[in-house]
């Protein structure tokens, strides 16, 4: 089922760690989201993206400090758009998400990106809104090849598995509130990230030997990690290569400012 028009709940992050960010340092600014990306402050364009797209009908902005960005002349639209609001985080992305969720006025489905993400367009959203619908929780990858094929000097990430390698696109489809209990597992992976193993055995003795072995397809791991947790869980196999690239390091501008002057 697809969701309808101007119905969907849009999440963009616009948080920061808590050590300083070289994006943010070279530009002087407080918080990396303000950091000039194409003659602007990287939120910008996402935000527009978001907030342009039909099926949209609200945004929520999650950051630390609201305050910069309603101060921010070059940001400031966005805290006085009609149909955004700002929520305070807290100490990470998952536990922020499940207390939003918790207070129960948030309506889904919700698709949640990151302010970051300054290539983000319709096309993007069309493609995650159609395989997203009808999931209860959707992760959005790209594989290498399609970024090679485009970029083929572009660094990136990379998971194996045999249906291919892997790179996250930073979008996330949250179809129905059963969704939360995989937020919850994410949320003790933030608190304790050298267990990672202990999180992995918890979706199964299978899917911990496929992992290790790495002899999982990455499709048939995400469904069956749904499976496992009592929801339907799917990856979107991105058609855009543009979809991994985010502003997180200066060669990553370099590109993307490349990108957008073509």
């Amino acid at each position: 089922m697809t969701a309808p028009a101007s119905d969907i709940t849009a999440i963009l992050l616009a948080g920061w760690r808590p050590v300083p960010d070289p994006l943010a340092v070279a530009a002087g600014v407080e918080a990396k989201p303000l950091a000039p990306v194409g003659g602007e402050p990287m939120i910008n364009r996402p935000a527009r993206a978001l907030l342009a797209h039909p099926a949209i009908g609200r945004l929520i902005v999650l950051t630390q400090a609201p305050e910069l960005f309603a101060s921010d002349p070059a940001t400031a639209w966005i805290a006085e758009h009609p149909r955004v609001r700002f929520e305070r985080s807290g100490g990470g992305i998952a536990s922020s998400l499940i207390a939003l969720l918790d207070r129960g006025d948030v309506p889904f489905p919700m698709l949640m990106t990151t302010a970051d993400h300054v290539l983000l367009d319709g096309a993007m959203l069309d493609q995650m809104v159609r395989e997203g619908s009808g999931t209860d929780i959707a992760v959005a990858m790209v594989e290498r090849q399609t970024l090679l094929a485009r970029y083929p000097k572009s660094r990136r990430t990379w998971l194996k598995f045999r249906d291919g390698w892997w790179s996250g696109a930073n979008i996330f489809w949250f179809g129905s509130a059963k969704a939360r209990s995989v937020i919850a597992l994410w949320q003790e992976v933030e608190q304790d990230r050298k267990k990672g193993w202990k999180i992995l055995s918890a979706f199964g003795p299978l899917a911990l030997l496929g992992a290790v072995l790495r002899i999982s397809t990455l499709r048939g791991g995400i469904a069956r990690v749904g499976r496992r947790f009592g929801l339907v869980a799917r990856l979107v196999a991105m058609d855009k290569a543009e979809a991994c690239i985010d502003a997180d390091k200066p060669d990553d501008v370099v590109l993307i400012e490349t990108i957008l002057a073509q």
